[in-house]
């Protein structure tokens, strides 16, 4: 028996396979332990986690017993899709006859999904009328289509979001016959047949291998002697069982960069920004705002789908990215790294071995330009010149940081390039930072555009190992603030092991009623808890789309009854402070507008339009506005107070008026309804929040002034 509880978090990466082992109780890291990925073991990806578990646990003196949470991420689906390790999918749709029965089987007989590789996800198909399921016909319309080579089943029924048991009578009777089978409206609830069944093929497509590392992967944690649910990373930075993983396996794309995204968040304490995962080869970038990452729908091969996972973009340019050099001048920076080139980084290599360096250039794989360079020392060791290395050579980089190598090393690798491009050593660092962040501001302003991000209100925040080749550089060419959390290059992990159950509930529900929104935000927190959460830590999100009727419940809950914040509460004054900070003033320019039992809202003191911050008891920025208006009330006068301060904060500009962003603070409670454009839907939604809420509870409302 112990009296210590450990959270074990794993990363699969590309190149590496890491775990961290952190104190639940203190939130410290007290085991690191990294491997290479295994991709071309009989075991694939799976003998890797093992590996890195083991090794986690042995080297730091972890006993299994004293693991009460073990989760890992993966880049298999994501990987399977690009690479096309995917399997034929047999697609089964049901609908009635006549008119509608030509419709529907118009659109649930999708073609080959293109995965914008060259490589395809290959379909069969058939159809069935509803009065002619039957345990025979289903067989024979299963075994006709595993006779065109299909080894994966979808079943897909019109309307079957209202009522799918057919779609589980065909999901029986396929895994009878040994063939794995997705039910269309297991993977989403949303009408829209065409792209509900294109998003069940793809799920069902990778279903065959990543049941097999599930199970290969599930059962040496069992022989490790770990008893606690196997837990993986979804795409949109929540986790759930392994058994549910088996039957919603594309739910686990992108979950690396979500990985990163939720550890990454264990440290922020600015509200809105813009993150980047740099690793070796690629770099992830994607957007949190009012303290959560944001999501979409993923495309694939140029198709929607009901895959909710992280809006990330990716970048072909990081940390280990090569120079191209044409015309006597830097053309490129990346796509190809130096890991794929098989050299080593100027800047981790001895500054003996760079003696007397020479240019030549490289060909990194048979079909990439032949311009890529290389530099090669009087005794024959050979390098590349790299964003790390440039980095170096202007004295970016931390000696804290992952990315911190030999400034000698980097200089006299660089020397020779710089000769041939007739510039000083500076000049061609800078030249190739220059290069490589176009690429970045380019989605940077993008990114900010499309999420209404203010450039006073944003902060650069870096991730991976490669963090500090580009983030410094990138920053200072924006006039942005950055930063780097702690553990930058196992942040990932810490993401695994710290993440919360999360899941979500999609309907187009016309009018939606409070009745309605309380029974979708039961049947999200439902699920969450079925997948791990406990009940009393639930908490569940709604948005509202006023153009589609769409209502959106996320569920978010821990999977221990009480887990211990990574920071101790802080004192007003504290939170002043770095409100002040936000703001960019002294702390005598601010002004404590409300306080609650879980928040402080400050504001910058002065005319005009209020500056105002929303910090948490644990020192997080978790709302940052430029232009707001703060209100207090109670249950009682809630309707009143909150249709007033709605129409002072409404925009008006020429003939429209634009909503603005509503949030409410009930104790500990933080609810968040910028995403919905009505006053009528939100009083709907906030109705239900107020079913246990005292009379006499003070609730704090603020309202955040929108324009173009």
């Amino acid at each position: 028996m112990t009296d210590r509880q450990v959270r074990v978090g794993i990363d699969v990466g590309g190149t590496h396979t890491k775990a961290v082992a952190i104190d639940n109780d203190t939130h410290e890291i007290i085991g690191k332990a990294s491997v290479f990925t295994t991709h071309d073991h009989e075991l694939g990806v799976a003998h890797g986690i093992v590996q890195c578990f083991h090794k986690c646990l042995d080297e730091n003196g972890i006993r299994p017993e004293e693991v009460i949470f073990i989760a890992h991420s993966t880049t298999q689906a994501t990987n399977a899709l690009l690479e096309g390790d995917v399997a034929k999918v047999g697609v089964l749709g049901i609908g009635k006859g006549g008119l509608e029965g030509v419709l529907v089987k118009k659109q649930s007989r999708i073609d080959d999904i293109p995965l914008g590789t060259g490589k395809f996800i290959h379909t069969a198909h058939d159809y069935m009328k509803i009065k002619q399921i039957n345990q025979s016909t289903v067989e024979a319309a299963i075994n006709g289509m595993k006779g065109q080579g299909a080894a994966v089943i979808v079943a897909s029924k019109a309307f079957g979001v209202d009522g799918g048991s057919e779609e589980e009578m065909v999901k029986e009777i396929s895994q009878g016959l040994g063939l794995p089978c997705t039910a269309a409206s297991d993977i989403s609830k949303l009408y829209g047949l065409t792209v509900r069944t294109r998003t069940a093929a793809i799920n069902a497509s990778i279903l065959p291998k990543m049941l097999d590392t599930a199970s290969r992967t599930e059962e040496s944690v069992r022989r490790a002697g770990i008893k606690v649910p196997l837990m993986m990373m979804r795409g949109d930075g929540g986790v759930m069982e392994v058994e549910e993983m088996k039957k919603r396996p594309v739910l686990t794309m992108l979950s690396g960069p979500a990985a990163s995204v939720v550890g990454s968040l264990m440290y922020l304490r600015a509200s809105n920004g813009v993150y980047f995962e740099v690793g070796g080869t690629s770099t992830n970038i994607g957007v949190i705002k009012n303290g959560r990452p944001t999501v979409d729908y993923s495309v694939v091969g140029g198709h929607k789908t009901y895959i909710s996972s992280l809006d990330v973009r990716v970048l072909g340019v990081a940390g280990g990215s090569m120079v191209r050099v044409a015309g006597g001048k830097i053309v490129d920076v990346g796509p190809r790294s130096a890991h794929i080139a098989g050299l080593p980084y100027a800047a981790f290599t001895d500054p003996a071995d760079l003696d007397g360096a020479t240019v030549e250039f490289v060909q990194p794989k048979p079909d990439d330009p032949d311009d890529y360079v290389a530099v090669q020392g009087a005794n024959g060791t050979r390098v590349a010149i790299t964003n790390t290395c440039a980095a170096n050579v202007l004295g970016l980089v931390d000696s804290a940081y992952y990315a911190y190598g030999n400034q000698e090393s980097c200089r006299k690798a660089m020397q020779p390039l710089a000769d041939m491009l007739s510039v000083s050593v500076e000049e061609a660092a800078r030249q190739i930072l220059d290069k490589a962040t176009e690429k970045i501001v380019t989605v940077i302003d993008q990114l900010a555009a499309l999420y209404r991000l203010e450039s006073d209100q944003m902060v650069l925040v870096g991730v991976g190992g490669g963090a500090a080749s580009l983030l410094p550089f990138t920053a200072d060419r924006m006039k942005l603030k950055y930063q780097i959390p702690e553990n930058a290059e196992v942040i990932s992990s810490i993401g695994v092991a710290l993440a919360m159950v999360r899941d979500v509930v999609e309907r187009v529900i016309p009018n939606a009623s409070t009745s309605d929104i309380a029974q979708i935000k039961r049947e999200a927190a439902d699920r969450a808890i079925s997948n791990g959460a406990v009940p009393e830590t639930v908490e569940v999100h709604i948005e509202i789309d006023a153009q589609t009727q769409k209502v959106t419940a996320i569920a978010t809950g821990s999977t221990e009854v009480k887990t211990t914040d990574l920071r101790k509460e802080c004192t007003e004054e504290e939170a002043r402070a770095i409100a002040a900070e936000s703001m960019g003033v002294d702390a005598s320019n601010t002004e404590l507008e409300a306080a609650g039992s879980g928040f402080y809202v400050f504001s910058k003191t002065g005319s005009g339009a209020k500056n105002l911050r929303i910090i948490d008891k644990k020192g997080f920025v978790k709302i940052q506005r430029r232009d707001a208006l703060v209100r207090t009330t109670t249950v009682g006068d809630l309707e009143a107070v909150f249709n007033k301060l709605w129409d002072a904060c409404m925009t008006y500009q020429s003939d429209i008026m634009i909503s603005p962003d509503m949030f409410v603070i009930i104790g500990a409670r933080l609810l968040d309804y910028s995403g919905i454009s009505t006053v009528e839907q939100i009083q709907k939604v906030l109705a239900t929040e107020m079913i246990d809420v005292d009379g006499s509870t003070e609730i704090i409302l603020i309202g955040g002034k929108n324009g173009f």
